[in-house]
């Protein structure tokens, strides 16, 4: 599905609230660009049996104290089956631009990494949330809603 036909479904599927349509039209812009520098328009996403999102805690070497969780984004099935798939787990594709999206709502998450090349499940594009988070804000700020307070994003906007 290209970027246009994503971004038009996640209007559609937007709360009619008559604020969160408006808002995901204007960070539209925004996803799609940051879905523009990532070479799939799908990536396959780790979940459990409930539809969670697994997410996985990264420990520097050095500082033990400092930690990062993250979702990995594989660009193929055959990649996710290489990275030993429990049992429990499933692996499901989603189309980039939801993937971002719901990055701004996953509260518990500092960020996703996607991989790029087939078979290389080592190197990465690393999409943190609070970029997203900065994006978007920029983006709400430029579009006509910005005499919506710049802190307001509508908390089941994803």
């Amino acid at each position: 599905m290209s970027l246009d036909k994503q971004i038009q479904l996640l209007m559609n599927d937007a709360p009619q609230d008559g604020i969160t349509p408006k808002v995901v039209a204007a960070i539209a812009p925004g996803l799609k660009l940051l879905a523009e520098r990532l070479g799939h328009l799908q990536y396959y996403i780790l979940q459990s049996l409930e539809q969670e999102w697994v997410v996985t805690t990264l420990r520097s070497r050095d500082e033990l104290h400092h930690e990062k969780r993250v979702i990995y984004a594989f660009p193929t099935l055959k990649d996710v089956v290489a990275s030993e798939l429990e049992p429990q787990l499933v692996a499901i594709p989603i189309p980039i631009t939801l993937i971002l999206f719901q990055l701004i709502a996953l509260e518990t998450v500092d960020s996703i990494i996607f991989f790029e090349t087939p078979g290389d499940t080592t190197n990465g594009i690393e999409i943190r949330r609070e970029d997203i988070q900065r994006l978007i804000q920029l983006q709400l700020q430029q579009s006509s809603l910005s005499n919506t307070p710049s802190n307001y994003i509508p908390p089941d906007i994803a």
